[in-house]
């Protein structure tokens, strides 16, 4: 009888093991067979963005993707007969996305640079720009690069401003700091934290439009010049009719309407208050907040699974079984989700040559950081029931796993219930990272709302809100339903 149990107890969690491993198994084959990218010789490509760099590329009140970026290139794919699928990301993740073969091009106000050249092939420049200064308007102290003497500039990531800057530091003793996108460089001026931005000058033009409180306090430096952007090698064919269909948009005069339609005279007439915000941008937050309940929901259950699967083999006599649980925790406790992200979306696809969507990798992300974290709320549980419960289950015969079902794991839900919530809501809260690989869920759909209109504090404070009304409800059905099971 001792011998049977034992086999009972090792063979179990290896079956567990197994439907767990067929659950990511079938998320990789789904992943698989999610549309290809087009090939060169295709008719369909798929292109990246930072959305988030208005007046190049951001989205409009109805939703849509636009900016001279943008219609530059669904002109020039109408005029070439090609289709194109826009990937928004921000601009890091898009050059990523290229390199990792999961986009087939980028254009993202893309400065062509020699070591860019390196790793890219560029179009033909389709705009030239160039640099400026900007501080608040109500700034008087200001007034040229020798002001700037031992205060903070702020720049944004992999732009001309950002080289311009760092070309003029030691001569003018400056420091300079960092972001991600335009909106959050703007805002480190208004609080105070830094004096002066360097940004190109188009997105100045069109911020000051908007109303962001700016303005420009040096004359336009000499930049570089913007391209669209392949892989090295790739798609040589895509490139050609970017060019063939830039020249022809160019020589009709289509191109400086464009141009002319985002960076001609003409102020925001938008209602920019609490409530004119939260009217006109609810429709966009709800989708983002269905994203976002959809990424938890999904992946709080196959976390659930994860964490009984290895929650048992943390607790079973099996040093072997035993290590596998313990090596899956150590993993996903001990690297940030963040870098799981960007591993499993760039880094596993590009190691074994296969596509994968930001929705399937942002489920397999979030799935096997929060199941870690599960499988310590099973461990704890299971560990909590006394151990008398599971001899007296033995003595009357019952075997491993038949105990753990109808004796065990009963017992333990009470205990983890608690934390099984906590855990939904810290989930529900870490779907904000995914946006990173493109997925729009409440946060990115913010980000994406203030790059349209610079209101940075409003829109995070409807944001702030939202998170708060559904995780306080969340809390009080985790409470009832602790209560329930308790009587």
């Amino acid at each position: 009888m001792r011998v049977g149990w034992s086999q009972r107890v090792s063979r179990s969690p290896v079956r567990l093991l197994a439907a767990a491993l067929a659950v990511l198994i079938g998320f990789a084959a789904f992943a698989m067979l999610s549309p290809p990218r087009a090939a060169a010789e295709g008719e369909n490509y798929v292109v990246a963005t930072d959305i988030t760099f208005a007046p190049f590329e951001f989205q409009d009140a109805e939703g849509k993707f636009v900016g001279i970026d943008i219609d530059l290139l669904n002109e020039i794919a109408a005029n070439q007969n090609f289709t194109v699928t826009i990937k928004p990301l921000g601009f890091d993740a898009a050059l990523q996305a290229v390199q990792a073969n999961q986009a087939d091009g980028v254009i993202a106000g893309m400065s062509i640079t020699d070591d860019r050249k390196k790793v890219f092939d560029f179009s033909d420049p389709y705009f030239e720009s160039g640099v400026q200064m900007a501080v608040l308007a109500t700034n008087e102290d200001i007034k040229s690069y020798a002001d700037l003497k031992g205060k903070r500039v702020a720049v944004k990531n992999g732009t001309e401003g950002a080289e311009f800057a760092q070309s003029i530091q030691d001569k003018y003793g400056f420091q300079i700091v960092s972001f991600a996108d335009s909106a959050s460089m703007f805002e480190e001026v208004k609080t105070g934290n830094s004096v002066a931005i360097f940004e190109d000058y188009p997105v100045l033009n069109y911020g000051i439009q908007q109303g962001n409180g700016f303005k420009t306090v040096t004359q336009k430096e000499k930049g570089s010049s913007y391209g669209f952007a392949v892989n090295k090698g790739r798609n040589a064919e895509l490139l050609a009719k970017f060019n063939a269909g830039l020249k022809e948009l160019k020589e009709s005069g289509r191109y400086d309407e464009i141009i002319e339609t985002y960076l001609g005279e003409g102020a925001s007439e938008a209602d920019n208050s609490f409530f004119g915000l939260l009217k006109s941008t609810f429709p966009f937050l709800m989708a983002g907040l269905k994203m976002t309940l959809i990424l938890t929901v999904v992946s709080i259950a196959i976390a659930l699974l994860l964490g009984i699967v290895f929650g048992l083999l943390r607790v079973s006599r099996s040093i072997i079984l035993r290590a596998i649980g313990t090596t899956y925790v150590d993993i996903f406790r001990g690297t940030p989700l963040l870098v799981q992200a960007f591993f499993i979306y760039f880094g596993i696809p590009t190691a074994l040559g296969f596509q994968m969507t930001a929705l399937t990798a942002g489920i397999i992300t979030l799935s096997l950081n929060a199941g870690a974290y599960m499988t310590e709320i099973v461990r704890g549980g299971i560990q909590s029931v006394d151990k008398g419960q599971m001899e007296a289950a033995r003595s009357l015969g019952i075997g491993y796993l038949p105990t753990m079902r109808k004796v065990i794991l009963p017992q333990a839900i009470r205990t983890m219930i608690p934390s099984y919530v906590n855990q939904f809501v810290i989930t529900l809260k870490d779907t904000s990272i995914l946006s990173v690989i493109g997925i729009a869920e409440l946060t990115q759909t913010g980000r994406l709302i203030i790059a349209r209109n610079y209101q940075s504090f409003t829109m995070w404070l409807i944001i702030g809100i939202v998170y708060f009304v559904v995780i306080m409800a969340l809390t009080k059905l985790s409470d009832r339903l602790e209560k329930r099971i308790s009587q």
